[in-house]
């Protein structure tokens, strides 16, 4: 793709400004730390559910969804389903005792809870390294925007909304960011909706689309073609140069390239199927030799211009159940030739679109998605278990309840937050459905910009056809729309970080006695560090699928604090050495098998991808780790807790009462009271 998008880049650029317009006006108003942390405790119901809601709606919702969806068919229904109903057990069971607390971060709520200043220093770990792990899919869904509308490498839209949100941020904090949050709720819902409508009237509605998935090919094997001669580029990076073709596909290398061929499974005489029968058409005969990933690999020289030809079919084994040949496909890992950056691949007309599933397989639950591994429930409770606990375990959620009034209105505000989500939820899925039919081109990168991620701002450009700028029109909507979504996400999560770095860290460990400017400018200094951080990450995750980062965030949240929070507002006899083994126990655990995956996926650790390829349930469970995580902490914090009484606070009836007693009583005390600094332990 060639040229800069320029609607869509007015339709950023004016959103972007109004951002940092807003963040100016706001800061004119900023006078204490209350307003920077909790917006002076002072936000309405209306306000603070679309504010909450806008900072949920974040890259994985507005992008992420879709792309998935399109990806791997109606088996991830669960992201948009459990993200909403998450906040049902926020709303049942933490949101207003949370309040009720009236702290600043959950860092002060777990201190003033225990009445320990050691707990604040492990709960803020886990609030900066679940805010990062979140940062990092915003990051990505910036860059993946700017470069569908610029066309600039991917960094540069991490950068640049990286400094946009960081600015404002440092500007006017939680009291700032709400106003900012609130609006562009409403741009979101906008944004998904109102493109979605159009495209119905004009290529046609959903049901009409779903039944050309349906009913396709023989008995759903049918998989998507390219409607017109298309060149795609690959990066040298895994897995974006990773390519699944199908039997008896075609391609053109145009700039040529050095390639790898996979070995099929071995046969049932444990013999193998060589490259060589596994393209038929031209292999070339020279070769050479590179390391990939700790081993020795031969890759195939392709010279520019040259074709090759996948064979049909590839035995794999004993026939299947309909008496014919079991197939497997070929997988390619390109690399630029030499002298080149990248690897140009040119897809005839009509030729079935690497990487993309079969209808059947597209349709079915435990379909791609959960079965990669072979053990699709086992992924799929997990997965279950890792975005409902992950929803209420969520720092950056947890703190916006803090800005209102009172517990009361903490409730309400949360059960509109689910009525706003679930309006919103309608629609990603719509957009991946019709994805798959009308752009199947971005199935062919697995990774990058140009992959099923950017489904909702790439399709609206099919519409230029049939009315010239009415494409690139919707395409500036749904553009906007995505900045909002990583915008707003970003803002709360920054915030999070930046309380955790300037009151947790600065203003209660290093220096107590702050004075309020102090506190004011430690605040953003550590908006700026915190800033810079997430745009480092977000330049090191391309290739890594928006949703799928967010649920390693949520699995983190799952195993530390949704533990914690829910044991300790609920049970009077946990402990502060329970709760602080239970955190720590399966925070770590599951953020250990997180990295790792990533770290093995990235080929960082060639031997850890080997062992993981070797046992698929341990990789199941080591990629998506809530089902193991969440009970360990749980466990540990009722075991320990019973085996240490005497680390229970003598204040704990107290602290239940102000927890869970009705505001008529009278019985809060803020846990915050001048703004600068914790009521003293025990008096609360």
């Amino acid at each position: 793709m060639t040229g800069i998008s320029w609607i869509p880049l007015l339709c950023v650029t004016v959103l972007v400004i109004g951002t940092i317009g807003l963040g100016f006006y706001v800061q004119r108003s900023v006078r204490s730390a209350a307003d920077l942390y909790v917006a002076s405790r002072s936000v309405s119901v209306p306000m603070n559910s679309a504010a909450i809601s806008g900072e949920y709606l974040s890259a994985a919702s507005f992008m992420g969804i879709a792309g998935m969806v399109m990806k791997f068919g109606y088996d991830v229904l669960w992201y948009p389903a459990l993200y909403a109903a998450g906040y049902l057990f926020l709303l049942l069971f933490i949101a207003s005792p949370l309040r009720r607390f009236g702290a600043y971060t959950i860092p002060d709520f777990a201190e003033g809870r225990f009445s320990s200043p050691l707990f604040r220093k492990i709960a803020v770990i886990f609030v900066l390294v679940i805010g990062f792990f979140y940062t990092m899919p915003q990051m990505k869904g910036a860059g993946v925007a700017l470069v569908n509308i610029l066309h600039t490498p991917y960094w540069v839209g991490v950068v640049l909304v990286g400094a946009v949100i960081t600015f404002n941020v440092a500007l006017g904090g939680m009291k700032g960011i709400t106003f900012v949050q609130a609006f562009q709720y409403w741009v979101k819902m906008f944004a998904i909706s109102l493109p979605i409508f159009i495209l119905f009237s004009m290529v046609g509605g959903y049901q009409q689309h779903m039944s050309k998935i349906g009913n396709q090919g023989e008995a759903g094997k049918s998989i998507p073609q390219f409607k017109e001669d298309t060149t795609v580029s690959y990066k040298p990076q895994a897995p974006s140069n990773e390519i699944i073709f199908n039997a008896g596909a075609t391609a053109t290398f145009v700039n040529g390239a050095e390639v790898a061929v996979a070995t099929a499974k071995p046969l049932p005489n444990g013999a193998t199927v060589p490259a060589e029968k596994m393209i038929i058409s031209g292999l070339p005969g020279q070769t050479t030799t590179r390391d990939i990933a700790g081993k020795k690999v031969t890759l195939y020289i392709f010279p520019p211009g040259s074709s090759f030809t996948v064979s049909d079919p590839v035995p794999a084994g004993s026939p299947g159940s309909d008496g014919k040949p079991k197939t497997v496909p070929v997988k390619l890992t390109v690399f630029p030739a030499a002298g080149k950056e990248n690897v140009q691949i040119m897809y005839p007309k009509g030729e079935k679109v690497p990487n993309a599933p079969p209808d059947k397989k597209w349709l079915e639950p435990y379909g791609p998605f959960t079965s990669k591994y072979g053990h699709p429930l086992l992924y799929t409770y997990s997965l279950i278990l890792a975005i409902i606990c992950g929803t209420a375990g969520l720092p950056h959620i947890l703190v916006r309840f803090y800005t209102n009034p009172d517990g009361r209105t903490a409730k309400r505000t949360a059960f509109w937050v689910l009525i706003l989500l679930g309006c919103f939820y309608v629609f990603p899925p719509m957009w991946g459905a019709l994805g798959r039919n009308l752009v199947p081109h971005l199935y062919a990168v697995t990774g990058g910009a140009f992959s099923t991620d950017s489904v909702v701002l790439t399709m609206p450009h099919i519409l230029n056809g049939a009315m010239p700028y009415l494409g690139d029109l919707l395409s500036g909507i749904t553009s906007a729309g995505a900045f909002a979504g990583f915008m707003t996400t970003f803002s709360g999560l920054l915030v999070s970080i930046t309380g955790a770095l300037a009151h947790d860290i600065y203003g209660n460990m290093i220096n107590p006695q702050a004075s309020p400017g102090q506190r004011l400018r430690a605040f953003r200094i550590a908006a700026v560090g915190g800033g810079v951080t997430a745009m480092i990450l977000g330049t090191m995750v391309e290739n890594f699928d928006i949703n799928m980062m967010v649920g390693w965030a949520f699995a983190i949240a799952a195993a530390s604090y949704f533990p914690m929070l829910i044991v300790s507002i609920w049970w009077r006899r946990t402990s502060f050495i329970g709760a602080a083994t239970g955190m720590l126990g399966g925070g770590i655990s599951a953020l250990v098998a997180i990295v790792s995956v990533m770290l093995a996926d990235k080929k960082v650790i060639p031997s850890l991808g080997a062992f993981y390829a070797a046992n698929p349930v341990i990789r199941s469970l080591a990629e998506q780790p809530a089902i193991w995580a969440v009970p360990l902490a749980l466990i540990l914090i009722f075991v320990v807790s019973l085996l240490t009484p005497d680390a229970v606070p003598r204040d704990a009836g107290r602290k239940m009462l102000v927890l869970h007693a009705p505001e008529e009583l009278a019985l809060r005390d803020e846990y915050i009271k001048d703004g600068s600094n914790p009521a003293p332990a025990g008096t609360h």
